[in-house]
């Protein structure tokens, strides 16, 4: 067991104005199970980039153990290989027992390492890096959003491998993960950092608390700001009133002064300047405390959705339905049956592979939808289907899609190509805790979760009959699920769903489909 302290750590990205740390301090033990914890932009990734010494900062960070960073990057060349063929190259000194041994907790066999890993499905491939990752020894391990676009039930067996680890920081946004496999967590606020003993649930109710006394100082801190204020002010008045009655009087009315009582209103005066000097001081030390209050509040700003209303009642109505590839023997899924009524909300659920894209692409596809975000093969996938697949005349579509790699240049093109609105699509962004900086740059420069809500505000300022976002959650921080979570229990809309986040389905689906 030993220490990882952080002393004055400054850091900028090349071409940025704006710190992503600055004189940053703290500490963490290398035995905890720490979860990493702030929105999107704030530096998560940068800061573990930053004890893998990938950048020059400014500061110290001292540490007596080694690092290793999920996931691992694998090249081309490696995607054809057994794993067992490259796994001495991302870890040198990786031994094929120890991965094994890995495996098995994470309920694979050790056959997994012998097929070529493209073969892998994505959450055996997951499992296979994690065991690599905690095969080595006397390592601090830094995992990087392990669970993003795996189904539940491999997020069931990561969830309990992990939670049977110590040693790590864990990178994530899932808070059922995140509270069932951390003891400790480190929180990148606006602008401080803190580290708390006890996992995301136990700070959040923390947070609360605290949010709920900070804005109860801000009051009071706003009530003495207006007094202050106000008795500055006549105090003033009362000064330049008495300053104007140095020179000059009329003997009649005033027969008791004379030429000495000059010096004294200049001294009273003098005296009152002194207390609105004083009162000034006291309204800037007031408002620096109330500014130093708020600094790290999260106030996130309610969200708005147009929806569209159709003609009819039911919008989707899907009934035995089965579909495979033209190519492939193997059905994708059969004998699929359910509807989607205007203001339900229909999640799909099941494992990786078992349909639930290709069902919301071939419902774009036949409402006569499209989408610059879905590739042109997928678009013309050579599908066979049966059963019955209604959907609604006129339907207008809003669509999320998992992938985001599509999205490059800048954002006013992508407001042109989509013919939205720019300044109310930018408010959106805004509302999402975008930073203005941001809008300036090309989106190949931004976060997976910036990129992902470009897709969610664009989906959010098209008005539509039905809402498909499949996964809309991956790399989303904490406090925008929490905000879309309130816009949908609020704006009621129609939405069939993909997203393996439990507590955002069980807060959101009026109904859930199984593939």
């Amino acid at each position: 067991m030993s220490q990882i302290s952080v002393n004055n750590l400054t850091f900028y990205y090349e071409g940025s104005f704006d710190p992503v740390f600055e004189n940053s301090s703290f500490s963490i033990d290398t035995d905890w199970k720490l979860g990493l914890i702030g929105r999107n932009g704030k530096g998560k990734t940068t800061f573990l980039k930053l004890l893998l010494g990938k950048y020059s900062y400014q500061g110290v960070i001292s540490a007596a153990t080694a690092f290793d960073y999920f996931p691992y990057q694998i090249t081309e060349r490696q995607m054809e290989l057994p794993a067992a063929e490259f796994i001495e190259e991302v870890k040198p000194g990786c031994e094929d027992w120890r991965v094994i041994c890995e495996l098995s907790q994470l309920s694979e066999e050790a056959e997994i390492l012998y097929r070529p890993f493209r073969a892998l499905s994505g959450g055996e491939q997951t499992k296979v890096l994690l065991a690599v990752l905690f095969s080595g020894e006397n390592e601090f391990l830094l995992v990087d959003e392990p669970t993003n676009h795996l189904d539940e039930t491999a997020r069931e067996i990561v969830k309990k491998y992990l939670a049977s680890k110590k040693g790590f920081i864990l990178v994530s946004h899932d808070r059922d993960l995140l509270d069932a496999c951390t003891d400790h967590v480190l929180v990148l606020n606006r602008q401080t950092i803190e580290v708390q003993r006890g996992n995301f649930s136990t700070w959040w109710e923390n947070k609360q608390r605290r949010d709920q006394f900070v804005l109860a100082e801000n009051q009071k801190h706003q009530k003495e700001i207006g007094k202050l204020r106000m008795a500055a002010a006549r105090t003033s008045e009362w000064a330049d009133k008495n300053e104007r009655t140095k020179i000059g009087f009329d003997p009649v009315k005033e027969h008791d002064r004379f030429l000495g009582t000059r010096s004294y209103i200049a001294a009273k005066t003098k005296k009152m300047q002194s207390r609105v000097k004083q009162m000034e001081k006291r309204l800037e030390h007031e408002i620096e405390e109330k500014e130093g209050l708020l600094a790290d509040l999260e106030q996130s700003v309610d969200l708005k959705l147009v929806n569209l209303t159709h003609h009819k009642e039911r919008l989707v109505n899907i009934r035995n339905f089965g579909i495979r590839y033209r190519d492939a023997d193997k059905l994708v899924f059969e004998n699929v049956t359910f509807a989607i009524s205007a203001g339900e909300r229909v999640a799909l659920h099941g494992r990786n592979g078992c349909g639930k894209s290709t069902l919301i692409k071939l419902l774009l596809r036949e409402t006569g939808n499209t989408d610059s975000q879905i590739a042109e093969t997928e678009n013309k996938a050579a599908l066979i289907w049966d059963g019955v697949f209604e959907t609604a005349s006129g339907l207008v579509i809003s669509y999320v899609p998992q992938d985001t790699s599509g999205l490059k240049g800048s954002l006013t093109a992508f407001c042109e190509r989509r013919n939205l609105e720019q300044s109310l699509f930018f408010a959106i962004l805004r509302q999402l805790d975008f930073e203005r900086s941001q809008f300036m740059k090309n989106m190949q420069e931004y976060s997976e979760g910036q990129k992902k809500k470009v897709l969610l505000a664009a989906s959010l300022l098209t008005p539509a009959h039905l809402y498909l976002w499949d996964e809309p959650l991956n790399y989303i921080d904490v406090f925008s699920r929490m905000q879309l979570e309130k816009l949908i229990l609020q704006y009621r809309p129609t939405l069939l769903f993909v997203e393996h986040d439990i507590r955002f389905r069980e807060k959101i689906a009026t109904k859930t489909v199984e593939l």
